[in-house]
């Protein structure tokens, strides 16, 4: 048999207060004389009040949740952002909602819709690609919502993030310094991912601009996965002339290329370079190493919360803001072999 919850009235009729003194200690504590604070407290520690915020969500037409929608919670590439985002919220008082879409649109607005649903005053999105359907709920609701992991310069939706183009082409100018004229790319699936897409364009425009007879020899598509990554480098390795180099798409594709490396009996770097990108701890774990391009996932989670607070609030309008990537360089990369 359940017992009834405790409720305000009963925690007014043990403190010896009135009900409206009850809510000023959650609402407007500073109003309260400490004395009388801390009797009212002590009852709500001793029934196990948890006061209900459904009728100030409804008087001020927030609810102080605010939710996030990241692709994956099967690695770490999104853990340090989110973080910093959380704390940045709860410094405010408001609670963070997260779902993971696993990379499938469909799912992410039926998400979006859900995480609106339930009241959430704004969200935090990855990435750009998504539909129109989507961006128009968005805009019919009023939802605050912002961008993050990537960049756009102009009007239009507010980003918190990095142009990924250009760091994926300002690493692949750093491979092509080392002498590597043979370069093979694994990206991630680059359908419904403005992130990968981005890193693989980027890739193409360092080539572009580079040495003539620098080449990208192949892309293979890949989850962002450990076995992936692994798969992806063996294939490349079975090619009849392979890469002295190849770019990967994020550290996780990188580290599965490094341990498949070293499962084929392949030297890092000195027979093949492989470089990553966000820099996360697992490019320290593997050995060597990894060379990647460092993001900053946790200046870029607090922005990111502080901006989306604004825009629940009514203190800012749309704006964007851009982060800098910058090269770490590590063991796994370095001069191409003689041939």
């Amino acid at each position: 048999m359940r017992h009834a919850l405790p409720t305000l009235e009963d925690v007014a009729r043990r403190a010896g207060v009135s009900t409206a003194t009850v809510s000023r200690c959650f609402n407007a504590p500073e109003r309260v004389v400490a004395n009388t604070r801390d009797r009212v407290m002590r009852v709500v520690q001793e029934l196990g009040y948890t006061p209900h915020f459904g009728g100030r969500a409804l008087a001020s037409n927030r609810t102080n949740t605010v939710g996030a929608i990241i692709p994956t919670m099967e690695n770490a590439i999104f853990a340090r952002g989110v973080q910093a985002f959380q704390e940045g919220l709860a410094e405010e008082g408001v609670t963070l909602l997260v779902a993971s879409s696993g990379y499938n649109p469909e799912q992410e607005f039926e998400q979006i819709r859900t995480l609106i649903g339930r009241g959430a005053d704004g969200l935090l999105l990855i990435g750009e690609a998504r539909s129109r359907e989507a961006y128009d709920f968005l805009e019919r609701r009023r939802i605050p919502y912002i961008i993050t992991w990537n960049y756009r310069a102009g009007d239009g939706p507010s980003f918190v993030g990095f142009d990924n183009r250009q760091a994926a082409r300002r690493m692949t100018e750093k491979v092509l310094h080392y002498g590597h004229r043979n370069l093979a790319a694994i990206a991630g699936i680059t359908s419904g991912n403005d992130r990968a897409a981005d890193r693989l364009a980027g890739v193409h425009d360092a080539l572009a601009k580079g040495p003539q007879d620098a080449r990208l020899s192949a892309v293979h598509e890949s989850p962002y996965s450990l076995e992936g990554g692994a798969e992806a480098f063996a294939e490349l390795m079975r090619r009849a002339d392979p890469p002295t180099a190849v770019v990967c798409g994020n550290d996780v594709l990188a580290a599965g290329a490094n341990m498949q490396a070293r499962a084929l009996g392949l030297h890092v770097p000195q027979q093949v370079s492989i470089t990553g990108f966000d820099d996360i701890d697992l490019a320290l774990a593997v050995q060597p190493q990894l060379t990647t391009v460092h993001v900053p996932h946790r200046r870029m989670g607090h922005a990111a919360a502080n901006l989306l607070l604004d825009l629940c609030s009514g203190k800012a309008v749309r704006h964007s803001i851009q982060f800098e990537t910058v090269i770490v360089e590590r063991g796994s990369l370095a001069k191409a072999p003689e041939s």
